[in-house]
């Protein structure tokens, strides 16, 4: 007799089902991290790699049952994670996900909509075009038509911002600072555009003057990419001088704020987006500055007439007959058909912290990293590049070469001590910390200034 099939997650039986599934999983979570007993596991690459496979054939004949292969492989995956919950996992813009976040993840995973048709994702369609229409007017306040699409990051994002630009004009050049993020490159190859003009950025962020220049050298339809967070330094390119020489010269903005977009909701800090809202089309990411598990991505438009581009009839999916009844089409809301409603941890978060709550987590990853500042200035064996201006601090130890930086990086990995970054600054070879646990306390930054110092006299 056949068995069986295994039981489902969604309808009225789906929640018995996941309970004790649920309960496995969050008891190997916890057995995981433990295991691990720090931000990552050590022994390096080799050492990860040789433990997973010695977990046994991925696709066995007989399989080993849904309780075990729970335990095994949530076990060996939490073990072996570089955890951004754990204060000393600073490396990247690597958020520590809200567990609030987590909890309608999973909501979202068990109810499976396709936001691709209104019949796939009823409620959760419109839920999106609440979300996004919030999100767009704090990014345009003033705009009368603003909107939004979720995207997967802003690697998505700023490609459909080229994207939008070559549909109104037919083609265009892009024009970035040298401090820009390398998707833009890669959406120019994609799309068949030129090749980005790169503007230098001896200081970090793009020269105002050095843009006019380039503006008055450059052809055909431009479109100028600010970034308001740099991935290296968390530097904010001067945005209102940046749209005076755009109107200037007849180009369009776009800002790619990924990294500093959710400082909106800052009360202290929003005044260093001032002028953002004058771009055309904005990047913003919740899967950083907003605590979100990845992904979640916007893109936000300052004229919503502008996303009519994207327009596209599939007739088992939008058929125009059912749009002019009235059923929403939503495959003019991506450029991909499958995907998750990655919107509903977002919305669960607005509503539960509010922006007030929202910009509390803000201030505080920002307060960390001037804490972390302090004590570099404090510490004779180190050097700080610069006071932070969002939550990225970029230090080294004094008088050394650029290989021993490389080397103490690599070394607190190889230990499983610490997560830290690297970027180059002004010729040189930096550490590098990013700072989004908002329960990280200066007890922990002064715990990774030792670190460093310990790996810096070996």
């Amino acid at each position: 007799m056949r068995a069986a099939p295994p039981p489902l997650a969604g309808g009225t039986p789906g929640p018995d089902a996941l309970r004790p599934l649920l309960d496995t999983v969050l008891d190997t979570l916890r057995a995981g991290a433990q295991a691990r007993g720090g931000p990552l596991p050590p022994g390096g690459p080799q050492a990860v790699t040789a433990r997973m496979a010695a977990l046994g054939p991925v696709l066995p004949e007989t399989g080993s049952g849904p309780d075990e292969a729970l335990r095994t492989l949530v076990h060996a995956l939490a073990e072996g994670a570089a955890d951004p919950a754990h204060p000393l996992c600073a490396a990247h813009l690597h958020t520590p996900p809200l567990a609030l976040a987590v909890a309608a993840d999973l909501a979202a995973s068990a109810l499976n909509p396709s936001m691709d048709s209104w019949d796939q994702a009823p409620a959760a369609s419109a839920l999106e075009h609440e979300v996004t229409a919030a999100l767009a007017a704090e990014v345009f306040p003033a705009a009368p038509h603003p909107d939004a699409l979720v995207t997967t990051g802003g690697t998505e994002s700023n490609q459909l911002a080229l994207l939008l630009a070559r549909e109104r004009h037919g083609t265009v050049r892009t024009v970035v600072g040298a401090n820009a993020h390398h998707s833009f490159r890669r959406a120019a190859w994609l799309l068949g555009l030129p090749e980005p003009l790169v503007v230098p950025t001896p200081r970090g962020t793009m020269d105002p003057a050095a843009l006019a220049e380039a503006l008055t050298r450059a052809e055909g339809p431009l479109l100028v990419a600010a970034t308001a967070g740099t991935t290296d330094e968390g530097l904010i390119d001067p945005l209102p001088a940046l749209s005076d020489v755009c109107a200037a010269h007849g180009a369009t903005l776009h800002v790619d704020a990924a990294y500093g977009g959710p400082v909106l909701f800052s009360r202290t800090h929003r005044t260093l987006l001032d002028g953002l809202h004058r771009a055309r089309t904005v990047t913003v990411d919740l899967h950083k500055l907003g605590w979100q598990p990845a992904a979640a991505g916007l893109l936000a438009v300052r004229e919503a007439a502008d996303l009519a581009a994207l327009g596209h009839t599939a007739a088992y999916l939008n058929a125009d007959d059912d749009t002019e009844a009235g059923l929403p089409d939503l495959l003019g809301r991506s450029l991909r058909t499958t995907r998750r409603p990655d919107v509903l941890k977002t919305a669960v978060t607005l509503r539960a912290l509010g922006r007030n709550g929202l910009g509390a987590l803000v201030d505080a990853c920002m307060d960390r990293a001037q804490d972390l500042a302090d004590l570099v200035e404090k510490a004779p064996g180190l050097e700080l590049r610069a006071r932070p201006t969002l939550t990225t601090v970029l230090f080294r130890p004094s008088g050394a070469t650029d290989g021993t930086v490389a080397a103490i990086r690599r070394t607190l990995l190889a230990e499983g001590r610490a997560v830290l970054g690297r970027a180059d600054a002004d010729g040189r070879l930096w550490l590098k910390a990013t700072l989004l646990n908002p329960h990280a306390t200066p007890g922990d930054l002064a715990q990774l200034i030792t670190l460093v110092e310990g790996s810096t006299h070996r």
